[in-house]
């Protein structure tokens, strides 16, 4: 793959390059409509490959922001269409390099010295590219190590990307009126703890050495006298990243022995930390020859105040669900309901969110869960296909629930698709033993 010896940095320059990738789905449209026009029959499949296909080489010369949008919908199996899905997954880690003298540039800015004059060995070429950073192989001391480097102009460009990707997200999950607002500076918010290193090395040794309790899990040492705002330097952990390895021929107690470590992880993040790992996609875990499940990669993290967790975890129980009164409490206390909403509004999100919730929160209500079973998946899938094709949702306010929504769903949207493809059957309340 080419690398790249530079990267817009400014906002001028960084829009231009998404005005032509504009331009470009425009021309996918006039084409589409035009064969549309010779044959009504004709499928959107192809407009979905050529747009999909644009929009991403669009964003990876780009890299940043918006290229981690682009990451954050890869995970949405069930919002968009396959060819972006497919597509949109490559930003996890299959992007273009920087080119060795921007990297040695880098180090000479952040840490004063290049990176032969800090290291032992140091690989000039990326083993892995993704949206903000890149990662080289080193060793110190007899010891390996893996330095992720910031691309130039990531931090100093997140406002600017993501006022330039507001539209398409708008549009895309029907946000209307000022409320909007606050899921934007949400995501704003994360991205740029994302850009701080020192936050995620800091956050990284917290909360791998309270996780350190949790079986058949490892995690990689993080070295401060070897990174900066811009540079992090950790153990180089030997694995298969875990969307290798779920296309592997692996057998079903290992997927299990995985999976139950990879639940017990989250879960005492969120029940004994109150802040978890907020980014559960197949690059940001490894599986180690020895068959343990390795977590990489600290930079998003969500804090997850009281006042969301506790109605948050009232509605994942089912008895609540099915308490009208309870259920319509917790509904207003976490924004899902509002005091303006008509009576159409009312009915219509209370029966929504009662459907999705009972299908979404089942994994709790049972001692073991199946997330291999493909029943649950449709499930999901229909109520996911049914409600983005439903008219009366395009027309109300589609702003629906606190800004914690965002990740806390993502993260549970993520974990739940990494189980899936794990095919592990979990038991639930396992991980209580670790927070007691």
């Amino acid at each position: 793959m080419k690398s790249l010896d530079t990267i817009p940095t400014g906002k001028i320059e960084r829009a231009g390059k998404l005005v032509k990738t504009g331009v470009k789905i425009g021309g996918n449209y006039v084409k589409y409509y035009g064969k549309k026009l010779v044959d009504p029959q004709t499928s959107k499949d192809t407009l979905d490959q050529d747009n999909a296909e644009d929009i991403y080489d669009g964003l990876k010369s780009l890299k940043g922001s918006a290229l981690k949008v682009a990451q954050m919908l890869s995970m949405e199996k069930n919002l968009l269409p396959r060819a972006y899905v497919e597509k949109f997954s490559l930003s996890q880690f299959s992007v273009p390099p920087l080119s060795a003298p921007l990297v040695r540039k880098t180090f000479k800015k952040y840490l004063d010295k290049y990176p032969e004059e800090i290291f032992d060995e140091f690989e000039k070429d990326s083993v892995n590219a993704a949206s903000i950073g890149q990662v080289h192989r080193a060793e110190k001391d007899g010891k390996k190590l893996a330095v992720k480097i910031q691309y130039p102009g990531v931090a100093e460009s997140i406002s600017s990307d993501l006022a330039l990707v507001k539209p398409v997200a708008i549009k895309m999950f029907n946000l209307k009126g000022k409320d909007s607002e606050k899921y934007f500076k949400e995501v704003e918010h994360k991205l740029i703890e994302e850009t701080n290193y020192i936050l995620e090395l800091e956050q990284s040794d917290e909360i791998t050495t309270a996780c350190s309790v949790i079986p058949n899990m490892q995690f990689p040492k993080y070295y401060r006298e070897l990174s900066s705002e811009r540079i992090l330097t950790m153990d180089w952990m030997d694995g298969a990243h875990l969307g290798e390895f779920t296309r592997t021929d692996f057998d079903a107690e290992l997927g299990n022995t995985l999976g139950q470590a990879l639940w017990d992880f989250y879960m005492f993040q969120i029940h004994k930390l109150r802040r978890v790992h907020a980014d559960p996609h197949p690059g940001n875990f490894l599986v180690s020859d020895d068959a343990k499940l390795i977590a990489i990669d600290f930079g998003c993290i969500k804090q997850i105040p009281d006042d969301f967790y506790v109605p948050y975890f009232e509605l994942a129980k089912e008895e609540n669900i099915n308490n009208d009164k309870i259920f319509m409490e917790k509904l207003y206390e976490l924004e899902i309901l509002t005091p303006t909403d008509s009576e159409e509004e009312l009915i219509f999100f209370k029966a929504l969110f009662k459907e999705m919730l009972t299908i979404f929160t089942s994994p709790f209500h049972k001692e073991t869960f199946d997330f291999g079973d493909e029943g649950f998946w449709s499930k999901i899938a229909n109520l996911s296909e049914r409600y983005s094709k439903d008219e009366q949702i395009r027309k109300m306010n589609g702003n629906r629930g606190s800004k914690h929504f965002l990740y806390i769903n993502r993260t549970f949207f993520g974990l739940y698709n990494l189980l899936h493809d794990l095919k592990a059957k979990v038991n639930v309340n396992h991980f209580e033993q670790y927070i007691r």
